[in-house]
């Protein structure tokens, strides 16, 4: 009896390590938002996800083991999973195809945990139209700015923007880059921008 106590002890034991491994292939790894992002999310356990007109909610999962994007867009960190984007290929990647105000090209942007933007840099062609989905990670609300440098720090009205993307909300904002630059995005929830929620754009060609 204690023989296939033992035996059937060391089958569990393999199949838990098999099913950890499986959890850290599917999300990515130890990411660089995976732990905060479930440290965030845990502590605003059970609160409303809230949102505003002009946000989606997304694709966006929570579990055990982690997860990353589907086909639909979203994302899931979990306990054993990171944060990766799949924006389409940017300029001088395989596969890049500008964006048109017909079909524009998707830049996906998480916004959070923290003041933070993942990625916090962008690169377009000059001239394409882009649309950013922009997703809450964590508790914070959070908002998108995006346009010329200057407009964007001083948080100028008329400058394209989003707002109330709170967690597990998507909110999209389309936008044209006609002229050089340089341009930027940035959150201007209060304290947002003054502590450092803010990305740049450069346009290539």
């Amino acid at each position: 009896m204690s023989r296939r106590l033992g035996i059937a002890g060391a089958v569990l034991a393999l199949a838990g390590v098999l099913l950890v491994g499986a959890g850290a292939l599917a999300g990515g790894g130890l990411g660089r938002f995976g732990l905060a992002a479930a440290r965030e999310q845990a502590a605003a356990a059970g609160g409303s996800a809230g949102g505003s007109s002009g946000a989606t909610q997304g694709g966006y999962g929570f579990g055990m083991m982690g997860g990353g994007f589907g086909a639909s867009g979203g994302f899931g960190p979990g306990m054993m999973g990171g944060f990766a984007a799949q924006s389409a290929p940017g300029p001088g990647e395989a596969g890049f195809v500008a964006g048109t105000p017909a079909s524009p090209r998707v830049i996906r942007i998480a916004a959070g945990p923290g003041d933070s933007f993942e990625p916090s840099s962008v690169t377009v062609a000059k001239g394409e139209t882009v649309t950013f989905e922009v997703t809450g990670v964590g508790p914070l609300t959070h908002e998108f700015m995006v346009g010329p440098a200057d407009a964007v720090a001083a948080d100028q009205a008329g400058t394209p923007e989003v707002t109330g993307i709170a967690m597990m909300q998507t909110a999209s904002l389309t936008y044209t880059f006609d002229g050089t630059g340089p341009y930027a995005y940035a959150c201007h929830a209060p304290g947002h921008y003054e502590a450092g929620m803010r990305g740049t754009i450069t346009v290539a060609g």
